[in-house]
């Protein structure tokens, strides 16, 4: 209630925020950002950029935001230029946030990417009407434990995957689900992936494409010499788990997503499992998975007729 004779108070609305995250080494990858920025602050939504990336961009008007934690803080949207490598350094971004990531591919194949160079006006007139959709995907959280203790805990969009540190040498594991042991590998290592990762390095090593809509969790042993050495798919509820042995006397190494390392040592232990912060993916269609499968990886579909011209 207002006072007699005072004004009524308007609360002025929040004002929008997307934060761009590009590959600064690509000219056409600036160009782009560059492009977006501008037509993004017309519309006066507010632009933040990286502050490791302000001295390439040149956007005086953009705010710079220093460090990962907290830069995409009450965006409504990171937005990344670039390859699939550049998207998931926007995950870093966005994770923590409320902010959905979306990927205009820059790269070769941009699985993770909503759109191509050349739709970038599209793209950024859909931010400005809010024309976009946005699904959450799973992420996978990783802990390391040494002697019984957690030594290191990170996480993942697409995979966490235990690889060999010697070239010349097997790494000698024992892959776990659940809380019992599965199979010893001599191997080049073991990929632990979601469903968004299937199509990543999981599905380079052979392991099996998942449907974004499946809830799951995929192990797929690299190049292993055993018997028993399938890729596995396990319930979404699983924890997954890998230990060198004694035998592994030149450890291994942890990589999540690539980006993410880890030193392990013999005896070390490796526990993968889903994560309670899903990745949210800003979408613009609602194409079917098997379409994307179709375009990202040039799939020769001639001779398909389809149901309906079959009567």
């Amino acid at each position: 209630m207002t006072e007699p004779g005072s004004q009524p108070h308007e609360v002025e609305p929040a004002r929008r925020a997307v934060l761009i995250v590009t590959h600064t080494g690509r000219a056409e990858a600036i160009a782009s950002a560059q492009l977006a920025a501008a037509r993004l602050a017309a519309a006066g939504i507010q632009v933040r950029i990286p502050q490791s990336q302000a001295t390439d961009l040149q956007l005086p008007a953009a705010t710079v935001v220093a460090g990962v934690s907290g830069a995409a803080s009450g965006c409504e949207l990171v937005m990344v230029l670039g390859g699939d490598g550049t998207i998931l350094r926007g995950a870093e971004f966005a994770r923590g946030s409320d902010a959905a990531l979306l990927g205009v591919n820059l790269g070769h194949v941009g699985f993770l990417a909503e759109a191509e160079q050349e739709d970038l006006t599209a793209v950024v007139d859909r931010i400005v009407a809010r024309s976009y959709l946005v699904e959450e995907r799973m992420t996978l959280d990783v802990v390391v434990l040494r002697e019984g203790r957690e030594h290191s805990r990170t996480w993942a969009v697409n995979e966490a995957s235990v690889e060999k540190q010697a070239r010349e040498r097997m790494l000698d594991v024992v892959a776990e689900v659940d809380g019992r042991p599965l199979s010893r590998w001599g191997c080049d290592g073991v990929v632990c992936a979601t469903p968004t990762g299937s199509t990543a390095y999981a599905f380079s090593a052979g392991g099996p494409v998942v449907w974004p809509q499946v809830q799951a969790l995929l192990m797929v042993p690299l190049s292993a010499h055993a018997l028993f050495a399938r890729p596995l798919v396990v319930a979404p509820t699983s924890v997954l788990a890998l230990e060198l042995t004694d035998r592994a006397a030149d450890g291994g190494v942890l990589w999540c997503d690539g980006r993410r390392m880890v030193d392990l040592r013999p005896g070390d232990r490796v526990e993968v499992r889903r994560s309670t912060e899903p990745l949210r993916l800003a979408r613009l269609q609602q194409l079917p998975f098997t379409d994307r499968l179709v375009r990202k990886f040039d799939l020769p579909v001639d001779g398909w007729r389809g149901r309906s011209s079959r009567g």
